[in-house]
């Protein structure tokens, strides 16, 4: 399949699913977002901000990242 062509089914992607998909990434950046910047981690939160996985990263980040910090923050205080 040639890039043109590509690009070519690209643009007849039924718009419902266009919607459906950016408000699925805004959710979940939104999200990701709060999180790190309640957790003060700048780097994350630069990166989370600037890549687009459609929600990947940001479930990832969550998931794993966020949550394994809220512990080790918890368990340091204690």
């Amino acid at each position: 399949m040639s890039s043109i062509q590509f690009l070519a089914d690209l643009t007849n992607i039924h718009p419902a699913f266009i919607a459906l998909a950016a408000m699925w990434s805004l959710i979940w950046k939104g999200l990701a977002l709060w999180k790190s910047a309640g957790l003060r981690q700048k780097y994350w939160f630069i990166a989370l901000l600037v890549v687009n996985t459609i929600g990947l990263l940001e479930i990832f980040y969550i998931f794993f990242i966020a949550r394994r910090y809220k512990i080790e923050v918890v368990e340091k205080s204690e």
